[in-house]
């Protein structure tokens, strides 16, 4: 009888082999599919969202900063860009206290507010003054008016019309809502205005214009109105995270094209800090005027004098104790 065999057993080293070459096969695919499918780019991750307290550390206490806004394209100039031609002038003037601990508060002073400086026999323009005797002679004469103490305003920024389009061109353009519609033209100074009302995006030539315009039946009322609307949309464009992490190279190619201050790029970037931490704060103070009189020399303009009803003092306290 023939011998039955044995059933066969599996054949185990095939199977084992293939098993392996499968693993095998998963790792290098994933290994390549690393190559030509990578983690995404960091770059074109999301940025990090920054905030006004990412530009530096804001001053433990309150500064207070005059700003002067001339005549001229630049502070160097010899001429200013106005009619009659001749030294600059302060075109536009602001006192800016900056508190950690607060709002950003801002008076805003018209040029042609008039002052009486010792020995003269006339009052003179508040922004004539920068022309006899640049900073020192204007920061004396605000200090006096508004009731500073002593050694007040500590930091100054004196920039020219130039510097404030160069500000927005570097921001790309600034958000603004002009009331109306405003045409102007003024063949002395080859200088027009061409606004559209309504929210809109402004470019520095446009920003200009907006600053530098005035009501015929209010003139000095509706620039500081015009002042007001720009310096709130230039701090709320600077707050945005997108504009943040550009300032700083921003501020130095400021400075290079001919900002005159006292403040280092340091201590610039701590007020604005504490500044734009406030851009949807700002308290804006205007002095009451008394109705125009007969031109005075020193300015092109009717020179105003401080209505008698003025608050004492002109300008609110400091949110802190102290000032620098």
């Amino acid at each position: 009888m023939a011998r039955r065999s044995a059933p066969s057993q599996p054949r185990r080293g095939p199977t084992l082999l293939r098993l392996g070459a499968a693993a095998v096969g998963v790792a290098v695919g994933a290994g390549l599919l690393g190559v030509f499918w990578p983690e995404p780019d960091r770059v074109t991750q999301p940025l990090q969202r920054l905030t006004p307290a990412d530009l530096a550390k804001p001053p433990s206490r309150s500064i207070t900063l005059l700003v002067i806004g001339l005549d001229s394209e630049r502070p160097s100039d010899p001429l200013n860009k106005a009619a009659p031609p001749g030294a600059a002038n302060a075109d536009a003037l602001l006192l800016v206290r900056v508190n950690p601990q607060g709002p950003l508060q801002v008076l805003t002073l018209p040029p042609n507010l008039a002052v009486q400086l010792p020995g003269q026999k006339r009052p003179l323009s508040l922004g004539s003054l920068y022309r006899l005797g640049g900073v020192a002679l204007t920061a004396d004469a605000v200090r006096s008016l508004v009731g500073l103490d002593s050694g007040q305003p500590a930091r100054f920024l004196v920039l020219g019309r130039s510097s404030l389009r160069s500000l927005v061109d570097g921001l790309g353009s600034i958000a603004a809502n002009p009331s109306l519609a405003i045409r102007y033209n003024d063949k002395s100074q080859r200088f027009s205005i061409n606004l559209q009302g309504g929210l809109q995006r402004l470019k520095g030539n446009q920003v200009e214009q907006l600053v530098r315009y005035r009501d015929p039946n209010q003139p000095e009322e509706s620039r500081q109105d015009n002042h007001q609307l720009v310096m709130r949309s230039l701090l709320r464009e600077m707050a945005l995270p997108e504009q943040l992490g550009t300032l700083s190279s921003l501020l130095k190619s400021l400075n290079n094209a001919g900002i005159v201050t006292n403040l280092s790029h340091p201590e610039t970037l701590s007020l604005l800090s504490a500044g734009l931490g406030q851009a949807e704060s700002v308290q804006f103070t205007s002095l009451p005027l008394a109705p125009a009189t007969a031109g005075t020399r020193g300015t092109s303009l009717p020179l105003r004098e401080i209505s008698s009803s003025a608050p004492d003092p002109l300008w609110p306290a400091p949110a802190t104790s102290a000032l620098d």
